[in-house]
């Protein structure tokens, strides 16, 4: 499929429900060809954006672009963008060639290009063979793509996303992410996503926008958000983390009962909190390194996952720390056991002081 990718320009856009704001004067740019991913906690103002983008929603001010091209006031239908719904909106009565190809009709289309164009859509998406199958005898994963393939089939230069893989069991959530991911790059579209699964969002996105209350915390690619948060929300909400309070004295930074050594910049803020990320932090059996900052703790839980172990730690002051670690060979048999004294260590490049 040829398609034109357009940049998505968001200014200044607000949308009140009474005294609420579903979103506060949220400006975006959206690059052309990019898959950009709106990831927030329930009420954050994901869901009521997409709908902006989409013509569902009216903002009460602010500006809209696809392009060059003022949007704000036009219909969803002559926005020409593609939308998959979170419960994908198949119509049960038609045939799997018939949803996909609804759009083409829709438009005018000669029947012969559009079995064609139908045709290709389902290639894409690997559903070949299946256009006469009913909707009622496709897996929950056909279906996901058969809402894909109506959303491409008349070539969009916009496509949006509402939790398209929520309905999913994880095995096939994670299969269909990559699936997506690699359709997106094959196409070119701008892609807009929405999801409240911050691991989907990593794994997805080219950046990630962060949504609260309506207003954009952070907009980054997924490794400068997990690794360098600009606020406590977002480090809490992106991956595990524990966070310590950090007490300054002079131009020292103590937490967890030792001065910490980091190589992070110092947010110019009142009170400040350490990021401690599990898979980040070590159990230290011999000597560590200089620039390693070491926690004395005692081992309070230890949980088997299979191919990894979560171990529990109590620092000094009553502070629980998680530690993560990969399983090879007997090392969980060699673990530390329970109420036993345990040395933690945590790389200065991997100790991050955010604002609370």
């Amino acid at each position: 499929m040829n398609t034109a990718a357009l940049p998505i320009t968001i200014r200044n856009v607000t949308k009140k429900y009474g005294q609420v704001f579903a979103l506060n004067d949220v400006s975006l740019d959206v690059k052309s060809g990019e898959f950009l991913t709106l990831l927030g906690p329930s009420g954050s103002g994901k869901t009521t954006l997409l709908m902006v983008l989409a013509g569902f929603t009216r903002p009460d001010a602010g500006s809209l672009r696809f392009g060059a091209d003022e949007v704000i006031r036009k219909p969803p239908h002559q926005r020409d963008l593609g939308m998959v719904f979170q419960n994908y909106a198949l119509f049960p009565h038609m045939t799997v060639a018939g949803n996909v190809g609804y759009p083409l009709k829709l438009r005018k289309i000669p029947k012969k290009e559009i079995d064609a164009r139908v045709e290709n859509a389902l290639d894409l998406v690997q559903l070949e063979g299946l256009g006469q199958r009913r909707i009622d005898q496709l897996s929950g994963g056909q279906k996901q793509r058969v809402a894909l393939a109506r959303s491409i089939v008349f070539e969009p230069r916009i496509l949006l996303m509402d939790e398209p893989l929520s309905a999913l069991d994880k095995k096939l959530r994670d299969q269909m992410q990559i699936e997506l991911r690699r359709l997106h790059d094959r196409l070119g579209m701008t892609t807009v996503y929405v999801t409240h699964d911050q691991r989907e969002a990593l794994t997805m996105s080219d950046r990630i926008a962060v949504l609260n209350h309506g207003e954009i915390m952070q907009l980054a690619t997924p490794q400068e958000l997990y690794d360098h948060p600009q606020n406590k929300f977002v480090a809490d909400f992106i991956g595990d983390s524990t966070f310590l309070a950090v007490e300054k004295s002079g131009r020292s930074l103590k937490a967890g009962g030792i001065t910490l050594k980091t190589d992070s910049p110092v947010p110019k803020a009142e009170n400040l909190s350490v990021m401690m990320r599990p898979e980040r932090i070590s159990l230290i059996e011999g000597k560590a390194g200089k620039n390693t900052n070491i926690f004395t703790a005692k081992v309070s839980n230890l949980v088997y996952q299979g191919e990894s172990f979560l171990l529990y730690a109590e620092l000094a002051g009553g502070a629980e720390v998680a530690v993560r670690g990969t399983i090879k060979g007997d090392r969980y048999t060699k673990l530390p056991k329970l109420g036993a004294k345990v040395k933690l260590g945590l790389d200065a490049a991997d100790t991050i002081i955010i604002a609370d």
